[in-house]
């Protein structure tokens, strides 16, 4: 018998080793191998069968998770005819020739972390020549199984084999940490629930499977929040994005009508981000970042901090509770998060007596349990529950981890030297666009790389072994300080992308804990496969093109002409003339998408709700030729083939109301309707390019 360490593993354009399986994100644990040159075909006759006994138990149930599975074989290899999932009973008549066999047994095998607890993720993927059965003692460990198959088979797909085969031998795999998840701060920037699905589809590729989810809270601007004498406060930015029914007692907690989730929405994202393991932990934060509170009730804000609740008034403690009460039927998580960070640390007997009240009372309402962000809570005569897991955020800013963990608490890993994003116009640099490489690869003390027990880079006293049995894991962030028309949601992704691959590595598999963990060459060379082919989604908006690399071309077309091409993602080349016989503050639009709009006026760009013009007016009755230059990084236009100026869609974002900054704007191509929305005149000569 082999085994095989991913260490080992040939580049994907060289011939295909008969003993390994292609390297992938994550790393597995062990792949044992039978030896032979004998493998699997995985073609459009291969079966997809869930034995019965305990295929239909849980929700998502195995039988769920295989028709997903199904979908994405569909999705990354173009197979034709692969048949429908079926279910069998367990004694029934053989699997037969190219199957897959899926079995939860919860009996069977036990799969454990690093720290020695049970986990339900783990799995034995065990490949024959005629068979490859998944199990695992729950349904969540024979979607991993799954995920790993359709890794493989789209790497196959990519090294441009014509077949799609896996080697004889069995995989056990299971992750190193229970908790490995992304914090999306969806408090400062909107974001819809199908961006938000997408996103989930997106990161269970790289077997993540929490998203935790920022959903109040509101910019920060000192001299509007704490300026003496004004009440700029009550103007700043802030959103709570959760829309209360119909007659509730919070009518007037959202004001952002077109900037909320209704409960069918939200619930509609959580089924859809279950269907592929990935659990949505809600946030609301109090007594701090609270500003959309007080804007509502100015009675409970502290005096001259309009962004803190004034714990000691009569009502604040009710009102929060009458928010959870409102929303804790909405979440499926077993956890929530209260944020309760950055609060006024001269108070910090009112605020643990609040967070362990908050914690009680949510428990006792729904059964649910509490995180909260580390902070500072220098308080000699009470202390916060070690019911409550604390996400550390700022070393050595709240308290240390290791103090805390040899006190009991349960932590997870949010450290924001490695693992903090923020939008473009990150203040000085002071947060990266995607998660340091050089870093998370290398940056722990022993040279090694990051992995969830990591805290510092120049300490080791202050890290914790990975066996810690109190280190749940880690969860990643983006915030969004510069509001909603810093970013499109696109560009977030952009940021997202390749963190999120590299976080599940790291937390999936660790940095030192195991010999078959990838190396960054590795990395490198599979990240762009597998990002292209992820399925249940299409964030990158690939298309493909007509012939070339033209996605359409067209001379003359009438107004509100459809395409069937509903986006383009960057980058690419967008020409067209127009000629227009109205001008106004709204005459109408020239393309429009399912990212973007590009209205007449000024040549705005629309996207994600917010307004960016090029500050250009097209003249009334004459030719106009419009050339579009797209990346991830920028959007300019050449006007009639001046190629000397170019102009740039920018934004300007307010630093912390220090300072503007501009930033450049990415949009994708609004490809799917070529004028309308009373658009008057002529648009021809289009054509539509990738590559900018």
């Amino acid at each position: 018998m082999l085994i095989a360490h991913w260490a080992t593993f040939l580049p994907l354009d060289s011939a295909f080793a008969n003993a390994a399986l292609f390297p992938q994100i994550p790393s597995v644990m062990s792949f044992t191998s039978t030896g032979t040159t004998d493998t699997f075909i995985l073609d459009g006759n291969t079966r997809i069968i869930v034995d019965s006994e305990f295929g239909r138990e849980g929700s998502p149930s195995a039988y769920d998770f295989a028709k997903t599975f199904h979908q994405d074989l569909l999705a990354v290899t173009s197979l034709v005819g692969l048949p429908s999932v079926e279910l069998i009973r367990p004694g029934g008549p053989p699997v037969g020739k190219s199957s897959i066999h899926v079995v939860v047994d919860p009996t069977s095998m036990n799969f454990t972390l690093y720290n020695g607890k049970s986990t339900n993720e783990g799995y034995n993927l065990v490949i024959r020549e005629d068979t490859i059965r998944i199990e695992a003692r729950a349904p969540i460990g024979v979607w991993r199984g799954m995920t790993t198959l359709v890794q493989q088979a789209a790497l196959a797909v990519a090294a441009g084999k014509k077949l799609v085969s896996l080697p004889l031998g069995q995989v056990s795999d299971a992750p190193g940490w229970e908790i490995r998840g992304f914090m999306l701060d969806a408090g400062r920037h909107w974001f819809d629930t199908k961006f938000l699905a997408d996103l989930c589809a997106y990161a269970s590729f790289f077997k993540i499977n929490e998203m935790h989810l920022h959903a109040s809270d509101n910019l920060w601007d000192p001299v509007w929040l704490y300026g003496d004498g004004n009440d700029n406060w009550k103007k700043l930015y802030a959103a709570f994005r959760f829309e209360p029914r119909s007659g509730s007692s919070l009518k007037g907690l959202v004001t952002r009508k077109n900037e909320s989730w209704t409960r069918g929405d939200f619930l509609n994202m959580q089924e859809s981000c279950a269907a592929r393991g990935v659990t949505i932990v809600p946030e609301i934060d109090t007594p701090g970042h609270s500003l959309v509170i007080t804007q509502w009730k100015p009675q409970l804000m502290e005096l001259g901090t309009p962004d803190h609740l004034n714990l000691s008034h009569p009502e604040t403690i009710p009102t929060i509770k009458a928010i959870w009460d409102e929303f804790l039927p909405w979440f499926t998580s077993l956890e929530v998060s209260i944020g309760a960070d950055e609060y006024d640390a001269n108070l910090a007997n009112d605020y643990i007596a609040f967070v362990n009240e908050m914690s009680v009372f949510i428990q006792k309402q729904s059964g649910k349990s509490v995180r909260i962000w580390g902070t500072n809570e220098p308080s000699n005569t009470s202390s916060i529950s070690t019911n409550i897991t604390i996400q550390h955020w700022d070393f050595p800013g709240d308290d240390i981890p290791v103090q805390l963990m040899a006190k009991g608490y349960s932590i997870v890993n949010s450290e924001q030297a490695f693992l903090y994003l923020d939008g473009k116009a990150s203040d000085g640099g002071q947060f990266p666009q995607e998660l340091n490489q050089d870093l998370m690869w290398g940056g722990a003390p022993d040279g090694k790389g990051w992995s969830p027990n990591i805290f510092t880079t120049n300490d080791p006293s202050n890290n914790t072994g990975i066996d810690n049995p109190l280190l749940r894991g880690s969860i990643m962030a983006l915030w969004n300080d510069w509001g909603n028309n810093a970013t499109t949601a696109l560009e977030i992704y952009y940021q997202l992308a390749r963190s999120l691959a590299v976080f599940g590595e790291k937390t999936w598999a660790g940095s030192d804990a195991r010999a078959s963990g990838l190396t960054r060459g590795q990395f490198d060379s599979v990240y762009p496969l597998l990002n292209a082919a992820a399925p249940g989604q299409n964030l990158n908006r690939i298309v493909k093109p007509e012939h070339g690399n033209i996605v359409y071309s067209y001379q003359t077309v009438q107004n509100g002409f459809r395409t069937g091409v509903e986006s383009v993602g960057p980058p690419y080349t967008l020409t067209f003339s127009v000629q227009v016989a109205s001008l106004g503050p709204d005459t109408g639009v020239l393309f429009s998408g399912i990212d973007s709009k590009l209205h007449v006026s000024s040549l705005t760009f629309e996207a994600t709700g917010q307004l960016y013009s090029l500050n250009y007016t097209l003249p009334n009755y004459l030719s106009t030729k419009v050339e579009i230059h797209a990346t991830r990084e920028y959007t300019y236009a050449i006007i009639n083939d001046d190629v000397s100026s170019k102009r740039y869609w920018t934004t300007v974002m307010d630093v912390w109301g220090e300072y503007m900054q501009l930033g450049n704007m990415s949009f994708a191509a609004p490809a799917q309707v070529i004028g309308g929305e009373g658009f008057i005149g002529s648009i021809k000569d289009v054509s539509l390019v990738l590559g900018s």
